[in-house]
């Protein structure tokens, strides 16, 4: 009698740019003719569909013959339950992974590139051609896994919330946020359009278009942090967005780092708009109005990336 496999196999994967098309326009036709009409040539969306399709079709085919399986669409993340002994496929690009991650605890990840002409999947290590050698490993426990460090944000409301690439502290719409910063030991009231809190692994994201900018304005062309820092270090790095100063509001605390025997607290000054979010994920917030005191440290979780 041979042995039941314990492990159950999820494939997460998300809509295409048609299957998007078609939610807003209600059909293909109709999408076609208002992307036709803007001088869009839609070839490249029915190419690059089809090709994802295949892909998504290969995948569940392997990994339905290796036991129990579960095919899930990146929206319902948020409220699946995952097992530990789950092992996680992820077809799609990079943003696809982390958001991935951010739900789980320590399951492995396996990023599969479906179109490496297409995308360059820096998390996407994988192509569909070798996913069996790379299952056979994860399951034999010798693949190579890389850990993932996460940021996390806890109020004083109980809220929490997990980020892979990085958080983002201010106001829903463009306008100033205001509040509070103690790091370091120093105090400081603030007016920003925002603070980021970015991990090694969105290090070379969004952090890159502050450092960018400073070193636009600075008229400098090197800067330490311009080519990330590792995915797996236990630190993260928060800047401040456009600080303005004045007679109540400082620019001393706009940029530093957070190691895992630090934190950073904020202390919300504004009466209604303000968010946190991580991730780029805007509709899972936190709300972070006045009263709210948020604490940001490296978390005790971390990813579990399959790299080898």
């Amino acid at each position: 009698m041979s042995r039941r496999n314990p492990h159950r196999y999820i494939l997460v994967h998300r809509k295409t740019r048609l299957q998007e098309l078609i939610e807003r326009f209600n059909t293909w036709p109709q999408a076609k003719f208002y992307l036709e009409h803007n001088n869009v040539d839609t070839k490249d969306y029915l190419v690059e569909h089809d090709l994802y399709q295949l892909r998504l079709s290969e995948a569940e085919k392997q990994l339905k013959q290796r036991g129990r399986f579960q095919l899930l669409e990146r929206n319902f993340l948020p409220s699946y339950q995952f097992g530990p002994e789950d092992i996680v496929v992820t077809i799609g690009q990079d943003g696809l992974v982390a958001n991935t991650l951010k739900y789980l605890r320590g399951q492995p990840v396996i990023g599969i590139n479906p179109d490496p002409d297409r995308w360059d999947g820096k998390l996407l290590p994988f192509n569909i051609d070798n996913l069996a050698y790379v299952l056979k490993a994860v399951e034999a426990e010798t693949a190579a896994i890389k850990n993932i460090t996460f940021a996390e944000a806890s109020t004083n409301d109980g809220q929490n919330l997990l980020a892979v690439n990085d958080l983002f502290i201010g106001p829903k719409s463009h306008t100033s946020a205001h509040y509070t910063m103690s790091w370091n030991g120093k105090t400081e009231q603030q007016s920003s359009s925002g603070i980021i809190v970015s991990t090694g692994l969105g290090s070379t994201g969004w952090l890159q278009s502050v450092l960018a900018g400073a070193k636009g304005v600075c008229k400098t062309g090197t800067h330490k942090l311009q080519n990330g820092f590792d995915w797996s270090e236990p630190r993260l790095q928060f800047a401040v967005r456009e600080p303005f100063p004045s007679h109540s509001t400082g620019t001393d605390l706009v940029f530093g780092s957070i190691s895992h025997k630090k934190e950073i607290i904020i202390e919300s000054l504004m009466p209604e708009n303000g968010v946190i979010f991580s991730d780029g994920i805007e509709q899972d917030n936190l709300h972070f109005n006045s009263g709210c005191v948020v604490k940001v440290r490296v978390s005790s979780e971390v990813g579990a990336l399959v790299v080898g």
